[in-house]
């Protein structure tokens, strides 16, 4: 995960940067990230069932390695002027179609991975986050220094390589049997459940979860602003204000740090405090700030100074969502149910860059930046009003509430272990 994520997100800012300087054009910019996570929201939802059914490990391995010959084939191409607009389009989708099932499939070996290696579960999701966060700091800085050095398209082949040796890590490197399908075997027989039967039971388990719901209507809207930002403002700040692709590494470094802080500190007291109160202050943080500091066209310390403020606050969002959703996914159906979660509150995200490309050539960077603040603000107040959040728990050191066993068609086994619920905020 953290090669794989690491060179994520290194191209998150040789791509978006090298098509705004080859082409001019922020709306293409947010075009090109309208392909890439199209394709990984809607293949992310439908391989659930296929994780389940065949094994994570497999689909892993697979994956990457499609991953990284498409990110390979950019530079490649570029190289012999073979890279049209159109080309590239379908470059990126490819990339995307491929890392939704990798990502997924990388997620559903975790509580497997923490049993084997005799970790409570806890702490290996914690480990989980902070390594995404880990990530998030040191891919951004590298990123943002490539491109700057050695121009967009060596950050993409580092991008490709990191896919590659993601690969081979999970194929050749992982202990043996680790990975497997975890479905129940069915009866000497009988056929086993179909691919529909199966993505509609993730359907039902999810749609009879009105917080989980809830969390994924909010969460889906500030993914969305968060894509936005991330895919175009931000580029397009860079370059409007002179800064240079190196503030942008920087700016995501700089949260990317702030929040692995943010994680740790979570994961060590987040149960002694009110979860309502942390989670929603967490989003506070998290979000607005980051648009209007960018809006007031501020130096850069002070804009560095509100990233990491604003990556503290996110740092407690996850942990704090892991610890409330703790125990709701039955193993068997991890798959499906966690893809089609992070596909709903990922939906946004595609839509992210291609609105703020659009409205940032309709009406410029500054009104987009306001507008942008001001509907994370709303979304995350109003949505903390709603009764489901109840839900969360309230007394500080307090265990997580465990819910009564859910009525099934069928009979659970020892593989029907419980393990918490997929992060939701990008």
């Amino acid at each position: 995960m953290a090669v794989s994520l690491s060179g994520t997100r290194v191209s998150a800012v040789a791509l978006p940067w090298f098509v705004l300087v080859t082409t001019g054009s922020a709306t293409r910019t947010g075009l090109v990230a309208f392909c890439e996570m199209t394709p990984y929201v809607v293949l992310k939802a439908l391989t659930g069932p296929l994780v389940d059914r065949i094994g994570p490990r497999s689909v892993s391995w697979t994956t990457d390695l499609a991953s990284a010959s498409a990110a390979a084939a950019v530079p490649l191409l570029h190289a012999l002027n073979m890279l049209s607009l159109p080309v590239l389009l379908a470059l990126v989708a490819l990339i995307g179609a491929s890392r939704g099932p990798g990502d997924l499939a990388k997620e559903v070996m975790v509580p497997e991975a923490a049993e084997r290696g005799g970790v409570p579960l806890e702490r290996a999701t914690g480990l989980t986050g902070v390594t995404e966060r880990l990530a998030s700091t040191i891919g951004p800085a590298a990123g943002g220094s490539l491109v700057a050095l050695a121009g967009p398209l060596t950050g993409l082949l580092v991008n490709a390589s990191c896919f590659a040796l993601g690969s081979v890590i999970i194929g050749l490197a992982l202990p043996r049997g680790l990975g497997r399908a975890v479905e129940e075997a069915p009866s000497q027989g009988e056929p086993g459940p179909g691919y529909w039967r199966r993505f509609r039971e993730g359907f039902t388990f999810l749609r009879g979860e009105p917080l989980l719901l809830t969390v994924i209507v909010m969460v889906g809207i500030t993914n969305l602003l968060d894509a936005g930002i991330a895919s175009v403002l931000m580029p397009v700040w860079a370059e409007e204000s002179g800064n240079g692709p190196t503030a942008i590494g920087l700016m995501g470094s700089a949260m990317g740090a702030a929040a692995v802080v943010g994680s740790l500190i979570a994961a060590v007291a987040a149960h002694r405090l009110p979860r309502r109160a942390v989670f929603f202050t967490g989003f506070l943080l998290a979000g607005a700030p980051r648009f209007l500091v960018l809006a007031l066209d501020a130096p850069m310390a002070p804009v560095l100074l509100v990233f990491a403020l604003s990556g503290f606050g996110a740092g407690f969002i996850n942990p704090v969502l892991g610890a409330v959703l703790f125990e709701r996914v039955p193993r068997r159906m991890l798959g499906r149910v966690n893809a089609l979660g992070d596909s709903l509150a990922w939906a946004g995200i595609p839509l992210g860059g291609l609105i703020a490309g659009a409205a940032v050539a309709s009406v410029g960077l500054v009104p987009v930046l306001l507008a942008g603040g001001a509907t994370y603000f709303l979304t995350t107040t109003l949505a903390g009003l709603r009764r489901e959040w109840r839900d969360m728990g309230g007394r500080p050191g307090r265990g997580v509430r465990k819910r009564p066993p859910r009525q099934r068609s069928q009979q659970t086994t020892g593989a029907d272990a419980t393990v918490p619920y997929s992060r939701r905020h990008s």
